[in-house]
């Protein structure tokens, strides 16, 4: 790989790394951008889950604060994201990589949708079944939902997820973030844990990705978390947007 190969790809991980603990969404600057350089679907797609890790654990060491006393959920849906995490990279080494393209974009407006009109929505479900506590089993089938596209391919696995929990939880838009993103973390750690045994990753690029994706883990919660919760949300909701019309319309 020359010098400008290993720059291109390091700066690729580190706006993927900020863009995904801001909004989610990342991998469509990092997997083009491995696609470009010549490599393989299945491997760039392996390579890129297994160096965005350590930027999802950058971004969530980057939310401490708002991750306080959410133990509970973390363990909760945490579990749901890792069993959903690894179907979907099963899935991923057993079927073709086309097989969700028809419907992942109308998936991520329909998240979209949900998360423009969350306010209104968590109130009606706050008055109809009370706090939290009403709907944990809905959430974590959602979850593991999500983690098993996520370990599939995973574009725009954090806009899904932080719409679920909008919804679903009544909490600060914030600390909701930092829930999400630890989420996705996991998602993609169990299915880089099983891509690692049994998938052709490219070691090389997967370090290189992890460098740029911490210090974009970094950059991304202190932009993030210094968003007033109405801008997040219009954030949220135009990167999803443009990630599903590109998508749809190449």
């Amino acid at each position: 790989m020359t010098p400008e190969g290993i720059v291109v790809i390091v700066l690729a991980g580190m706006a993927a790394g900020a863009i995904n603990t801001i909004v989610g969404s990342g991998s469509l600057i990092t997997f083009p951008t491995l696609l470009a350089f010549g490599y393989p679907p299945v491997v760039a797609n392996v390579s890129n889950t297994l160096g965005l890790v350590p930027g999802s654990i950058s971004g969530a060491v980057g939310y401490r604060r708002e991750l306080a006393g959410q133990r509970a959920r973390i363990i909760r849906y945490g579990l749901a994201a890792a069993a959903g995490g690894l179907t979907g990279g099963l899935l991923l080494l057993a079927a073709p990589e086309s097989a969700f393209e028809a419907i992942v974009p109308f998936l991520i407006l329909f998240a979209c949708l949900l998360m423009a009109v969350q306010p209104r929505l968590a109130r009606f479900m706050a008055q109809r079944r009370g706090a939290e506590a009403g709907h944990p089993l809905a959430l974590t089938v959602a979850v593991f939902l999500t983690g098993i596209y996520g370990g599939y391919f995973g574009a725009a696995q954090g806009v899904i997820l932080i719409a679920l929990l909008a919804i679903f939880l009544t909490d600060d838009l914030q600390r909701l973030n930092g829930l999400k993103n630890v989420l996705a973390g996991v998602v993609n750690a169990v299915a880089a844990v099983l891509f690692i045994l049994v998938a052709p990753v490219d070691y090389q690029v997967a370090l290189l990705l992890a460098i740029g994706s911490i210090i974009g883990g970094q950059l991304g919660a202190t932009v993030g978390r210094r968003l007033p919760a109405p801008v997040l949300r219009v954030a949220v909701v135009s990167v999803g947007t443009f990630v599903a019309l590109r998508m749809l319309f190449g």
